[in-house]
């Protein structure tokens, strides 16, 4: 099948998790070919550095964003009493979103939406610009997943989370990943239904290549148009994977191409190597190029 994604402006193929903590890794980051470089306040800080983490990521993100990446911050979740402090500290002209994690319903988000509002307003940005990821990543989550995905207008993506599912959900996570196939064809479900990207959740075994290379093909085929990394040495293959291969591009070319001439000529269908061709097939060939067009812009 096809690798192309939700029709925007901006790119989210690949995105990394980088330490807030970790002004070495955040130095290293500059060079990350990720579509959005992602300050991580969250999971990887330990307790007792979550604020020194916030004051690094605020220095940090105006560098990161001056390499011509967009960088976003992930947030401890609401629950823990930080987020309000861990906007205010981050939320500016360089900064291009936040993730929040464990969001479970849609007061949550529109709680986050709040906090952003009046933070946007002071620093002099445009309403919305800072855009919002949603983690879904528990039962009640993932059975509110399109609620959740409309909750704002700000949310560009929602993000299927399977460690803290299957801990909440006290099974076993296996590498046949049975015990996640419900959620995470749901979330992507979800997110195409409310037309917001869909990442998928990231693959632990950054060592296995051909392993993330598999699991990324069932990424595509639920429906899924972007995922995270957590190594730098997964960056080029999400971006290769989620994006059109040269045969596909070479096959939407031929469509396109087609199509045209036949609607040159009056006729509302064609024929390729002996398969119908109707207007759901044109429109995804031209999606695909859009996209090919857009990665093409980014990586210059």
């Amino acid at each position: 099948m096809g690798r192309h994604g939700v029709a925007g402006v901006d790119l989210l193929r690949s995105l990394i998790f980088v330490p807030g903590n970790r002004a070495n890794m955040l130095e290293r980051a500059k060079d990350f070919k990720a579509d959005v470089i992602m300050v991580d306040l969250e999971d990887s800080v330990p307790p007792g550095e979550k604020v020194a983490a916030r004051d690094i990521a605020r220095e940090w993100v105006p560098q990161l964003a001056g390499k011509g990446r967009r960088v976003m911050v992930r947030l401890n979740s609401l629950d823990t009493g930080l987020t309000k402090d861990e906007l205010a500290s981050v939320i500016g002209p360089h900064l291009a979103g936040i993730s929040i994690g464990k969001a479970e319903t849609i007061w949550d988000l529109q709680e986050i939406d709040n906090l952003i509002g009046p933070l946007e307003s002071a620093a002099g940005l445009p309403a919305g610009q800072i855009k919002v990821i949603p983690w879904i990543e528990n039962a009640r989550a993932v059975l509110t997943a399109y609620q959740l995905a409309t909750a704002s207008p700000r949310i560009e993506a929602i993000a299927f989370g399977a460690e803290d599912y299957t801990d909440d959900m006290g099974v076993q996570r296996t590498d046949t990943s049975e015990e996640i196939y419900f959620a995470r064809a749901t979330v992507a479900v979800a997110a195409r239904a409310a037309r917001v990207g869909s990442l998928d959740t990231p693959f632990v075994g950054f060592r296995d290549t051909d392993g993330f290379r598999a699991d990324i093909e069932v990424s595509r085929r639920l429906g899924y148009t972007g995922r995270f990394a957590i190594h730098p040495s997964q960056i080029e293959i999400i971006n290769e994977l989620f994006g059109p291969s040269p045969e596909e591009l070479d096959y939407a070319r031929q469509v396109v191409e087609a199509w045209d001439q036949a609607e040159a000529q009056g006729r509302g269908s064609l024929s390729i190597d002996g398969r119908m061709i109707d207007v759901p097939v044109v429109k995804r060939a031209q999606n695909l190029l859009a996209l090919a067009e857009r990665i093409q812009r980014t990586d210059r």
